[in-house]
C-alpha cells in the first residue's frame, strides 16, 4: 500500500489549510485556588515525607561504633518527626484560613 491517507477519509471532504483561528467558545473563567490551600497541601506532604527522609538520611550516615550503631538512624527519625510536626502545623494554618476564607459563598453566573 502506497496510500498514505487514513482508510476512514471521504473521497468527497475538502481539506482545509488555513491559519484562521477557531470560532470563539465557551468563555473560560480562571479562578485562583483560595488562600491557604498551597499551605494545606505543601504542610500534608511535608508531614507525610519528613520522617522518611530523616529515616533515609541518618541510615546513610551510619556510624563507626558498632556498639552504637543505630543512634544516626535513631536521630535522623526524631529529626524527620520534628519536621513533619511543623508540616501538621502548616496544615492546622492552611486549614484554618480556608474555613475562615469569605468567598466560600457560591457566586452567581454572570450574564454573558
Amino acid at each position: 500500500m502506497t496510500d498514505t491517507h487514513p482508510t476512514t477519509r471521504r473521497d468527497d471532504a475538502e481539506v482545509v489549510e488555513d491559519d484562521t483561528p477557531p470560532p470563539p467558545g465557551r468563555p473560560v473563567r480562571l479562578e485562583p485556588t483560595p488562600p491557604g490551600f498551597w499551605r494545606a497541601v505543601g504542610g500534608a506532604i511535608l508531614a507525610v515525607l519528613a520522617p522518611f527522609f530523616g529515616i533515609l538520611i541518618g541510615s546513610t550516615m551510619g556510624n563507626e561504633d558498632p556498639a552504637s550503631r543505630m543512634d544516626p538512624l535513631y536521630w535522623g527519625f526524631f529529626i524527620g518527626i520534628l519536621v513533619g510536626g511543623v508540616g501538621l502545623v502548616s496544615v492546622g494554618l492552611g486549614a484554618r484560613q480556608l474555613m475562615r476564607n469569605p468567598r466560600t459563598s457560591p457566586v452567581e453566573e454572570e450574564e454573558g
